[in-house]
């Protein structure tokens, strides 16, 4: 089984398009419900964890870690 593995600040590929024309969205939560934000409009939705792992396509851009002081 293929794993997906995402987090917060990545920015993934959906398998449908948002009608402002991109794929592109940036997690800016996680829990139980994942909100992102379209890198094209700033429009943000929340969907179900489930439903977002059967939407996703894959990381586009991995969140640069924290640096630690």
């Amino acid at each position: 089984m293929n794993v997906k593995t995402f987090d917060l600040g990545d920015v993934v590929e959906m398998k449908k398009q948002h009608p402002c024309g991109t794929n592109e969205w940036k997690i800016i939560r996680i829990g139980a419900d994942v909100r992102i934000k379209c890198v094209g409009c700033q429009h943000s939705v929340m969907i179900p964890r489930r439903e977002f792992e059967k939407k996703m396509k894959k990381v586009l851009v991995k969140a640069q870690p924290a640096s630690e002081e």
